[in-house]
């Protein structure tokens, strides 16, 4: 299993309502050999309520911590005593010590991997075999399971894995593709790694870039700037997508294996309304719940697309039924191998146990960000008119690709006397990579931020950056950077 994170269905998609193959042909891939559930949603834009949801099949009820200690009846309890358990959670503690604590080893290589510091979620399970018991998953635990989960206090916050966020990215999908291996035991692979959640910090080619820490997300020009670099992080997503094709068939478990890959939750890109709040979720619901949804049965080749009214409660009683184990207890969720549920409206909880009713139905993709004619163009040499002020200049005198780094973020502010709302095209090289708009002033000043997401407008060595202003009638007028 593979769990994504802030990961809106609709940015997967084309005017067309389909993958966007050209932009994302891994995710297209994975959708050609499984089931993909177009209409899927989760029931939570907070992943302290979304996850204990999927792999317990309950609706949020209480705000309680992610923790086995709350949720004891889950998929991890379900499968432990006869799978083997790879299990690396990012939020949630879900999976009790005795089932799931297992030396990580420091694997290293897959070299565009490495460069990853928050991925995607992923969960692969090995099917099992149907003359297994399945009453075996309801077996007690024993004393010494017993003592070694009650050795960690049970919290009570739903944050109470918040500091550790940032740890071990790369690491955990490194040892997860590495994990991806044939075994006598049945295995659950199961990765819940923070891609393309935010900071957004990568190009589609894996390349990572630095941005300012107090960048707004909303606001006229910024909620456009957050969908570009959600874009760009979404496509490396593609890339590592792929890889982990490729290392199931590699290893000759791709035919053999249950595959899930999907998101807890989305996000909203629409101005005014940015982010997976209850403004978010009530304005744009189609941003924020609906989530990637591909399901792959062993043997499957074909794919298909299933358009019933999937929650995520459902995933757990799904996966039970494809792997043939029997449930933990009561489920809210019913599985895809059942008739679809009646009710065409869907359950969302901004607060557990506060259900909200949001009409059901594939949302429709928002509009592509809109590119600039002159982007991609060239601009010859023209005269300095003023200066701008680029904040990270520095970084364009000495740039080395090979090291997985570039300056593909440019910020800075510009003088008093250009408009809130004039156009700045940025150049690199003298081709230009963006077009973007000055904003209304804030505590930062009166800004600027653009993303250059092509990696071939960079070489080693000094690079020219130029910036140009725009005048109403299309001509151009070069801002000498300054730092």
């Amino acid at each position: 299993m593979l769990v994504l994170d802030e990961f809106p269905l609709v940015s997967l998609l084309g005017p067309d309502g389909r993958i966007d193959a050209a932009r994302f042909p891994h995710f297209a891939e994975l959708a050609a050999g499984s089931t993909w559930y177009r209409n899927a949603t989760g029931v939570s834009g907070w992943t302290p309520y979304a996850l204990p949801a999927m792999l317990t099949g309950r609706y949020p009820a209480r705000p309680d911590a992610p923790h086995y200690s709350r949720y004891p009846e889950n998929l991890f309890t379900a499968l432990g005593g006869r799978y083997d358990m790879r299990v690396q959670e990012s939020i949630t503690r879900l999976c009790p010590p005795s089932r799931c604590d297992q030396p990580i080893g420091p694997e290293q290589g897959l070299g565009v991997l490495v460069r990853s510091t928050a991925d995607l979620l992923r969960q692969l399970v090995a099917p099992v075999e149907s003359r297994v018991d399945p009453e075996a998953s309801y077996r007690e635990p024993t004393a010494a399971e017993v003592g070694l989960d009650a050795a960690e206090p049970p919290p009570t916050d739903p944050k109470f894995r918040w500091d550790s966020l940032d740890d071990h990215q790369p690491a955990r999908f490194t040892s997860f593709l590495a994990g991806l291996r044939p075994a006598a035991q049945p295995t659950l692979h199961f990765l819940h790694l923070l891609m393309p959640h935010s900071p957004w910090a990568y190009l589609p080619s894996g390349a990572r870039y630095e941005a300012p820490d107090d960048l707004p997300d909303d606001g006229a020009g910024w909620a456009d700037l957050g969908r570009r670099r959600h874009l760009a992080q979404l496509g490396y997503t593609d890339r590592l997508i792929g890889e982990t094709l490729r290392t199931l068939r590699a290893t000759g478990l791709y035919d053999q294996a249950l595959l899930v890959v999907t998101a807890d939750h989305g996000v909203s890109f629409t101005t005014g309304f940015q982010g997976r709040g209850l403004d978010a979720i009530r304005r744009s619901p189609g941003e924020v719940a609906w989530v990637p949804t591909f399901v792959k049965e062993p043997g499957q080749r074909a794919g298909r697309v299933d358009d019933r009214n999937w929650e995520h409660v459902d995933l757990l009683p799904t996966v039970a039924d494809l792997a043939r184990i029997g449930l933990p207890g009561p489920v809210d969720g019913r599985s895809a191998r059942q008739a679809p549920r009646d009710r065409a409206d869907k359950l969302f909880y901004d607060r557990p146990g506060e259900p909200l009713t949001l009409p059901g139905g594939v949302p429709v993709p928002p509009a592509p960000p809109a590119s600039h004619p002159l982007v991609g163009t060239t601009v010859g040499d023209q005269p300095a008119d003023g200066t701008v002020r680029v904040a990270n200049l520095d970084a364009f005198r000495d740039v080395d690709p090979a090291a997985g780094q570039l300056p593909a973020l440019v910020w800075g502010t510009v003088p008093d006397r250009i408009p809130d709302g004039t156009l700045l095209a940025v150049a690199v090289n003298g081709r230009i990579g963006a077009v973007v708009p000055v904003v209304p002033p804030d505590p930062g000043g009166r800004r600027f931020a653009a993303l250059l997401a092509d990696d071939a407008l960079f070489r080693p060595g000094p690079n020219r950056l130029d910036v140009y202003q725009i005048a109403p009638d299309g001509t151009v007028r070069r801002l000498t950077p300054v730092d």
